[in-house]
């Protein structure tokens, strides 16, 4: 099976053949991804170079233009460095674009911290307008990103190394039941799915998928939530723990609830390792998350 930045790079070469007002703009990132490509589109296969302010920058001016620019490097160089000009280049001067990342918050470990992002989606929170994509498998990155290019609005598409073994149906921006249980809701972003499931095999829970986490479907978290008298949720993410808890909060404001956020945690962990080593450190693989969903779920007394 393919990556998702590979299946990314085959499919925005497709996309460039397909569609000319599209343009891709790297910063040496996945250039070699693209060197065929930049052949036949030299005009819409831009690479600035260790430039991340420019790279978002050019992307602003190409929609100024008319164009819609797709703009790619690891998720640190494109939502953290250059976060000014993602706001201003893009979000302030009323423009539209598709931010597509690579890296996620520990993809590549001995690139050490400068290559971790995991407060980028709590980032782009900070602005108005978003909306993001965590797709958990190559076929679902295609899908969204396919669905990126067509309109004019801001868009992120997280991109990760690790991916769930099995693609489900992304149909539309809202969140995918896979299981239906009366104990609790754990949400499952990403590629967070596969641990997920294992994790709660045998609880009463029912199990939502989240490829798309804004804006957060608050009608699917209120229907899994059920009983007007108590709800309580579980939201397991590959970046910062909380992030969507507010998201989770404001959906069920009217209703008794309990919210814990599961994702990587704010220290830094200083021995890089491997991505297995993070995911079990941050209590993200399987057994860690069974024991601290079910200590969450588990009824008082």
């Amino acid at each position: 099976m393919d990556t998702m930045r590979e299946r990314f790079i085959s499919t925005a070469s497709r996309l460039l053949d397909e569609d000319p007002r599209l343009a891709v703009v790297l910063a040496d990132i996945s250039s070699d991804g693209f060197k065929e490509t930049a052949q036949k589109h030299p005009d819409r296969v831009i690479n600035v170079g260790i430039r991340e302010q420019l790279l978002v920058g050019a992307g602003g001016g190409l929609a100024l233009a008319g164009m819609r620019p797709v703009m790619h490097t690891f998720a640190s160089f494109l939502v953290e460095r250059p976060f000014e000009q993602v706001k201003l280049d893009l979000g302030h001067q009323g423009v539209g674009g598709v931010l597509v990342s690579a890296g996620g918050s520990y993809d590549w470990p001995a690139g050490g911290f400068t290559h971790m992002a995991p407060g980028d989606v709590a980032l782009l929170d900070t602005l108005d307008g978003w909306t993001v994509h965590v797709p958990g498998h190559p076929d679902e990155a295609e899908t969204l990103l396919r669905r990126a290019v067509q309109g004019d609005d801001l868009v992120y598409v997280r991109l990760s190394l690790p991916s769930n073994q099995q693609a489900r149906p992304v149909t539309g921006a809202g969140f995918l039941t896979l299981r239906e249980g009366h104990g609790g809701v754990v949400v499952a972003v990403g590629p967070m799915l596969d641990a997920v499931l294992a994790a709660t095999e045998d609880m009463d829970v029912t199990v939502l998928y989240a490829t798309t986490v804004r804006p957060f479907d608050d009608a699917a978290l209120r229907w899994a939530a059920g009983s007007p008298d108590r709800a309580d949720v579980v939201i397991v993410e590959p970046y910062l723990a909380g992030t969507s808890t507010a998201a989770a909060n404001d959906a069920l404001n009217d209703v008794p609830h309990r919210v814990l956020g599961l994702g990587i945690g704010r220290a830094e962990l200083r021995r890089y390792g491997q991505i297995e080593e993070h995911l079990a450190a941050q209590g993200l693989d399987p057994v860690s998350l069974r024991a601290r969903i079910g200590a969450f779920l588990r009824p008082a007394g």
